[in-house]
């Protein structure tokens, strides 16, 4: 299977899959229970919600593995099972993807501050080394380090998964505030900076996730190709801005279709992979891939 850059630079546009998060829910998970020691306890209705991507005709499908880091397994005594869980996660997901389509495993933030000095680069480092190598060994070919706000911390993972493994490595940062000079992360972080920085760093592939809908990336985009114009772009809006009812329920106001209706213009704008963040499920992904296939 060629990959994702491969395919990119001969002009395809890639479908990735949707977010996880609110089907876990669904299957009875509850909020502050660890959602990846599901992988070795319920490993069926992981692959399940993998499954359910690949039947809406997602190209890459991502792995229940976002907090697998030591950092955060450790808050529910799971930090000596790493490797375990993030193996299996992404089993788990390749037995749904088959050969033929991408496992791109999710790799989070790990809670740590570098700045705060809580914490060494040498452990940031050493806590993402074992995550990936996991993840690989389980059947990933390729590792989306996502909803990234700080360059320090991002560069640890991309260099853990570049200098440890043989996987494509996505880049992909949240631009959740809108500055009169454009989007920034929380920790102030621009477009044109996170791709200087991740480049630098060996990522393959750059990225933006979560925080924005779809309408709103198409300018995050546009400034990531602009910074970057040889690199493949991927792009996993949420389904709008979350709405917080008075019951305490979030409702994401974008439906498929308004996220079909804008597939064009984030590829005009530079995007090569598409898929959705929080809010979105297999039926903004069915259509995301009708929408790309009518291109």
């Amino acid at each position: 299977m060629k990959s994702m850059r491969e395919q990119a630079a001969e002009g395809r546009v890639l479908v990735s899959d949707g977010g996880w998060g609110s089907f876990l829910i669904a299957k009875g998970f509850k909020i502050g229970d660890c959602p990846e020691v599901w992988n070795l306890e319920r490993p069926a209705d992981v692959r399940d919600i993998a499954q359910m991507y690949v039947d809406a005709g997602a190209d890459i499908v991502m792995t229940n593995s976002f907090g697998g880091t030591s950092f955060k397994l450790e808050h529910y005594g799971l930090a000596d099972r790493v490797a375990a869980i993030n193996e299996t996660a992404a089993q788990l997901s390749r037995e749904a993807a088959g050969a033929e389509r991408h496992v791109m495993a999710s790799v989070g933030p790990t809670g740590k501050i570098l700045m705060m000095g809580d914490v060494t680069e040498d452990e940031i480092l050493e806590a993402y080394r074992t995550q990936l190598v996991a993840l690989e060994v389980g059947g990933a070919d390729a590792c989306s380090v996502e909803t990234m706000s700080a360059l320090d911390e991002a560069a640890l993972a991309v260099r853990a998964a570049r200098e440890n493994t043989g996987l494509e490595v996505v880049a992909s940062f949240t631009f959740s505030t809108k500055t009169p000079a454009g989007y920034r992360t929380m920790m102030g972080v621009s477009p044109e900076a996170m791709a200087e920085a991740m480049l630098e760093a060996g990522a393959h592939i750059l990225g933006a996730n979560c925080s924005l809908g779809s309408d709103e990336m198409i300018e995050v985009v546009a400034a990531l190709r602009a910074a970057a114009p040889g690199v493949p772009i991927l792009v996993h809006p949420n389904a709008g801005q979350p709405i917080q009812h008075d019951d305490g329920s979030v409702e994401y106001p974008e439906t498929p279709a308004m996220m079909a209706a804008n597939v064009a213009r984030l590829v005009a704008a530079g995007a090569n992979i598409i898929g959705g963040c929080c809010g979105t499920g297999p039926d903004h992904i069915r259509q995301i891939r009708a929408a790309v296939d009518a291109l």
